[in-house]
């Protein structure tokens, strides 16, 4: 991949298993609010902390991020943590976006929950050097400080009591989950028989 040129470029890595419209609700809330030319969905890869067995493979997420997000020419999907067979870190992750779009403001969009176990990333103050860390709210709620609280750019966004988690369930119980996701990513999950043997206690 060449060099390329977007003015402030949004970074929105996931487990994406699988992709819901609380994501892209959420995220394109985001991009409005912050101005952002492109936001960029990057499913992870191998990551260091949720490992469980549950996590569809790359590529069957890749193909239904792809599915959720066509014809939206503001959001793009990245591929770039599966070029790794160790560990996909996020600072390792910004480093390969600044290389790619050396002329980008990057914001990295993450979620409360990531935002409180921020001290627990690899080189966590070598990302704040990389990007603008942009914390999703869901619904204005006050969240514990730490550390990193006057470093991130908080952005209230719509809270939507969606969760992948949920979804695998719903499937796994045979239940709908229309509205739950995009109609091409359901039809995607209904036709390759995703998620319907998984076990739950």
């Amino acid at each position: 991949m060449g060099k390329l040129s977007i003015t402030r470029l949004g970074i929105f890595g996931g487990a994406f298993n699988p992709p819901h419209v609380g994501h892209l609700i959420t995220v394109e809330h985001v991009r409005e609010k912050l101005q952002l030319g492109k936001v960029v969905f990057v499913p992870t890869g191998n990551p260091p902390h949720k490992p469980h067995e549950q996590l569809l493979d790359g590529q069957l997420r890749l193909q239904m991020v792809q599915l959720a997000i066509k014809g939206n020419k503001f959001f793009d999907v990245s591929d770039v943590e599966f070029l790794r067979k160790d560990f996909s870190y996020t600072v390792d992750t910004l480093k390969l976006f600044q290389q790619t779009y050396p002329q980008s403001e990057l914001y990295l969009i993450i979620g409360a929950d990531n935002f409180l176990e921020l001290n627990t990333w690899k080189s966590t103050k070598e990302i704040f050097s990389l990007a603008q860390v942009v914390v999703m709210n869901r619904g204005g709620v006050a969240l514990q400080e730490n550390d990193f609280t006057h470093l991130v750019k908080f952005v209230n966004v719509p809270n939507i009591e969606i969760s992948s988690s949920e979804i695998r369930k719903r499937i796994a119980m045979g239940k709908s989950v229309r509205y739950l996701v995009s109609e091409k990513v359901g039809k995607f999950i209904l036709k390759n028989n995703l998620y319907h043997d998984l076990k739950f206690k």
